[in-house]
């Protein structure tokens, strides 16, 4: 069936932004106050930065003002995530865009002004402020490349307009894409985005997965000149950018955020790529020869090992599963569960133009907002439980953390969410002992968690990295190269076991992950930690359950090299990759061993 109109959607499948403001005109209040407070800071402090003690006071403002740009764009911006064709939405969406990017440009002298100062002046401000002390760290350590004051100013009354691909990206994939039916076995199917995403992908009717297939990557590569214009658009700033403030590359400017070598990036992106196709590529003829296909296609990578076997979840049956799954995390932790459930902070609606995939957004001081689109699959179970993991990480880091360090490396940030995938499916094999269900589970494992993070997420992230490499060395961009590129990416991973269409190089049209930085590779650097974590907390139990808890709690007090240990992992070698990648092919030897 088609999918319906926002406004047509019961009231108990959507969430409830009144938990961010009451009404509309309660966000306007805080946008006045945002900019009265932003003319106060700047009458007040502009040329006075000057001593540790009006630097702090100072600061001690700016906090407020960014968690009224915080309430007020997310209050804005996810109204505007479920219903793209909502022009009310969009407009006050922009008009907050839009005061977001004056309100940063007037205080840009801010950080100018204390980064002139003696770093004497930086150490005696840090040791009075520890709710500044971590803004103060990042600026001592970000001075080598900042820009003459004027010239930060200029670039962040700019901010809108940069972020702009982004948008266009937006706009074109989920409002301006009309998607046909399709026709298989003499009957006609609705086709869109989420409904191709979501559902055909994991069809188990190889005609009507095939078809959809087919018609969804013509009609997405009706917008591929768009689509690579935009994203070229990005990868330029980005470059200018990075040249701009003295960075050798775009990859050293784009990880300098994320506090972790090259090394780091490219192990974890090579590493994959050779030690884990193997495993993978098994995988793949595994599910050729449980579902008899005469030849294995990139559009068949998603079908299950027991498809009959995939169990109806309703959001109901979910909320139980979750609790119990998550429980080893505590009662507080359930807790939010609950509260995400009861207070309607998630999502659940399938409707037109509602964004694709999943997220949750954090409120610094609130709770988070979670949106997915509910098919009544296991796998929503897991992409749900993965969501409330991003939600239990940053209620543990706003809680102990000021709004400065609340936030975490997107090295990092993927580990509390996969975290979540692995102990619920623990806590899953755990329920029973009948062989067809571990098989089931440990499918889901693979064709799910690791599939999504270790494949889906990395053969981006290594597309990406050549991206940048052309970028880097002057080049730009088209449909044509992004194309070819993608294409070439899966064929090296997948080798011969998978036939890699001119369709399924249209792969990078798919993913918004390419407008936010380094962030493909991060999903599998996460999941390497929270294997590690989990793996200690079945041997170790309770302790390992404690130094999980202090790293939720930890912020961006530590670097992910810092999380990683305070977890007990170390990930200045290679070894916690490895075991990660040997535990995927174990899991893939025990499919094939239960399979008839």
């Amino acid at each position: 069936m088609e999918l319906v109109m926002r406004k047509d959607i019961p009231e108990e499948l959507t969430w409830d932004l009144t938990a961010i403001y009451q009404t509309e005109e309660d966000m306007y209040q805080d946008a006045k106050k945002l900019q009265t407070l932003c003319d106060s800071i700047t009458e007040n402090y502009k040329g006075k930065l000057d001593t540790p003690e009006k630097i702090n006071s100072c600061l001690d403002d700016f906090r407020e003002v960014q968690r009224l740009l915080m309430m007020t764009g997310y209050y804005c911006d996810l109204a505007v995530a479920v219903d793209y064709y909502d022009a009310h939405n969009q407009e006050r969406n922009e008009e907050i865009l839009r005061l977001a990017s004056q309100v940063t440009s007037a205080l840009s002298f801010i950080e100018c002004e204390i980064m002139e100062q003696e770093d004497a002046i930086l150490q005696q401000a840090i040791a009075a402020s520890s709710d500044n002390q971590y803004f103060l760290e990042e600026l001592l350590r970000k001075k080598p490349h900042q820009l003459h004051p004027e010239a930060e100013r200029v670039l962040a009354s700019l901010s809108q307009t940069i972020s702009s691909p982004y948008q266009i990206y937006n706009m074109t994939k989920m409002a301006d894409m009309k998607f046909p039916s399709f026709m298989a076995e003499g009957k006609e199917y609705p086709l869109g985005y989420s409904l191709f995403e979501d559902n055909y992908a994991y069809e188990k009717n190889t005609c009507i997965r095939r078809g959809a297939f087919d018609a969804f990557s013509k009609k997405i590569r009706e917008y591929e000149n768009v689509t690579a214009a935009a994203y070229n658009t990005q990868v330029q700033t980005e470059k200018t950018l990075a040249s701009l403030r003295g960075f050798p590359s775009v990859l050293d400017s784009l990880l300098f955020p994320q506090k972790v070598s090259q090394d780091l990036y490219h192990r974890q992106i090579d590493t994959i790529m050779e030690s884990l196709a193997p495993h993978m590529r098994r995988y793949a003829r595994l599910l050729k020869k449980i579902h008899k296909l005469d030849e294995m296609t990139f559009a068949d990578l998603k079908i299950g090992v027991d498809p009959e076997y995939d169990p109806k979840v309703t959001i109901g049956e979910s909320k139980t599963y979750i609790e119990q799954g998550l429980s080893i995390l505590g009662e507080d932790y359930v807790e939010m569960i609950k509260d995400a459930y009861r207070c309607r902070f998630i999502d659940f609606a399938q409707n037109a133009g509602k964004s694709t995939g999943g997220f949750c957004a954090s409120l610094y001081g609130k709770n988070s907002f979670i949106l997915l689109s509910w098919n009544n699959r296991m796998a929503d179970v897991f992409t749900l439980a993965h969501e409330l993991g991003h939600a239990g990480h940053f209620k543990a880091c706003h809680s102990s953390q000021s709004i400065f360090a609340s936030d975490v490396s997107t090295y990092f940030v993927e580990a509390p969410s996969t975290m979540n995938e692995l102990l619920m499916a623990h806590y899953l094999l755990r329920t029973s002992e009948d062989p067809r269900f571990r098989r089931w589970v440990l499918s889901c494992i693979i064709g799910n968690t690791y599939y999504h993070n270790f494949v889906t997420h990395l053969l981006e992230a290594a597309y990406q990295r050549e991206v940048y490499r052309i970028v880097d060395k002057g080049g730009s961009v088209n449909a044509q190269s992004l194309n070819r590129l993608m294409k070439e990416t899966l064929q090296k991973f997948w080798g011969d076991e998978v036939i890699i269409s001119d369709a399924a190089a249209h792969t990078w049209m798919r993913q918004p992950h390419y407008y936010m930085g380094l962030y493909s590779y991060t999903y599998s650097a996460g999941l390497t930690i929270a294997t590690q974590a989990c793996k200690r907390i079945e041997q170790e139990g309770q302790p390992a359950v404690n130094d999980w808890k202090k790293v939720l709690a930890a912020g961006n007090t530590l670097d992910p090299i810092g999380l990683a240990g305070l977890a007990g992992i170390d990930i200045t070698t290679d070894a916690p990759l490895l075991d990660t990648i040997a535990y995927i092919g174990d899991i893939i030897d025990e499919i094939e061993r239960l399979t008839p």
